[in-house]
């Protein structure tokens, strides 16, 4: 399949044209592969050890939440040049998806990890740079229950900071780094915060707005948008897809 045919697709596909993101993220194809494309990889991040591994396999393209750009715009040495030298040297291309795969609501992470958990996405929740990439969903679980769910579901221990009623009615989803999305969560009536990490102050505000934060790992969730994306895409174009799990443990 033509790489140029999969990339003006996905980027229609995730809505990429005048999505906001981070300073720096850039979404869409960051390097050429090959320019047929017979095979999809899917990581969370581009880092060295999965770009290595995709290069291992053979030439496609490697689709990632977290790309090879962030901040300020930097020279081509070091780690960065190492990456870059090893998708060329593979014939492996590079596609990232950040805030739109966080918000879409079909292969997007917060939807299909809701799903898989049981809870169905109800209504947009979770606010980021002016657009929500979130969602909330109605439920009636006890929420040590919820948690042992998230657990079995993303295959790791989470943490609970019981800040709400022991019954969760509403539940918000914002994968990733959304622990400071406590305040979001109380002003819009969610009891219960489902997002992979926080920092110190969001403990106290969990516990002084009301609002239980369960934390399930940055990492583990958000495998779930790349791997949907590359099951999406590899069903459509008739390729073959392989999933390259490197966790970080966050």
């Amino acid at each position: 399949m033509n790489l140029g045919a999969i990339v003006e697709y996905v980027n229609g596909y995730l809505g990429k044209e005048g999505f906001p993101d981070f300073e720096g993220a850039e979404n869409g194809l960051q390097v050429n592969g090959a320019g047929l494309v017979d095979r999809l990889y899917a990581a969370v991040d581009a880092s060295e050890e999965v770009i290595g591994r995709a290069g291992a396999k053979g030439p496609g393209l490697l689709l990632v939440h977290h790309g090879l750009f962030w901040g300020e715009k930097r020279s081509l040495t070091g780690p960065l040049f190492r990456k870059v030298e090893g998708l060329i040297k593979g014939g492996v291309g590079l596609y990232a998806a950040h805030l739109p795969l966080d918000a879409h609501p079909e292969v997007g992470n917060s939807a299909v990890l809701a799903r898989e958990c049981g809870l169905e996405p109800a209504g947009r929740f979770g606010r980021a740079l002016g657009v929500e990439i979130g969602w909330w969903c109605e439920t009636d679980l006890e929420r040590s229950r919820l948690v042992e769910t998230v657990e079995k579901v993303v295959g790791r221990e989470s943490r609970l900071v019981a800040g709400g009623q022991k019954i969760t009615r509403k539940v918000g989803v914002v994968t990733g780094s959304a622990g400071n999305m406590v305040r979001q969560a109380a002003e819009n009536g969610v009891d219960t915060l489902i997002t992979g990490e926080g920092s110190h102050p969001n403990y106290n505000e969990a516990m002084e707005f009301g609002v239980n934060v369960i934390y399930a790992g940055h990492y583990a969730t958000e495998t779930w948008g790349v791997r949907a994306l590359g099951q999406h895409l590899g069903e459509r174009f008739g390729l073959g897809m392989e999933f390259i799990d490197v966790p970080t443990g966050f």
